[in-house]
């Protein structure tokens, strides 16, 4: 295995786990004990695209979502004109948010018709691991392991 950054840098794998957060304890225990960590990768294999499904997206949700994005978009925009307003500041920002909002619902409304049912659901999406190795540069590999051999004698022993 090589680092991206350095391809004539051999890595050598010094430990595996099961999720990512060992991993991520095991290089700030090697951190902490003040080992060179810009020498040191935590790799995912086996990656895979999990698509959690929320819920399921209707037109009016669509717009509700529009609704809130053009009243954000609104409110910056009414900002930018409030600043170089010089009467009834106020009104110039409340009068952003409002035309952003109505804008923001019948767009998010027409973008989701548009659609055709095909995709009438909202989801979030995360790339997970079957397993998390720690590899560091070669010349360092023995130091690691010497390190993470403690912090695994430590955690066993507590």
């Amino acid at each position: 295995m090589t680092r991206p950054e350095n391809p004539a840098r051999p890595t050598v794998t010094i430990a595996t786990y099961p999720d990512y957060m060992s991993a991520q304890r095991a290089v700030d225990y090697l951190s902490d004990n003040e080992f060179p960590v810009e020498r040191a990768a935590i790799v995912g294999t086996d990656l895979r695209l999990v698509e959690n499904v929320l819920g399921r997206m209707t037109t009016g949700k669509a717009a509700l979502a529009g609704l809130a994005t053009g009243a954000w978009f609104g409110l910056f925009i009414g900002l930018l004109f409030g600043i170089f307003s010089e009467s009834n500041w106020f009104g110039v920002i409340l009068t952003g948010v409002l035309v952003g909002a109505l804008w923001g619902a019948v767009f998010g409304a027409i973008a989701h018709a548009m659609t055709g049912g095909r995709r009438d659901f909202t989801s979030t999406s995360s790339l997970q691991a079957s397993q998390y190795a720690v590899a560091v540069d070669a010349e360092h590999a023995e130091q690691a392991r010497q390190l993470l051999t403690r912090l695994n004698w430590q955690a066993a022993n507590t």
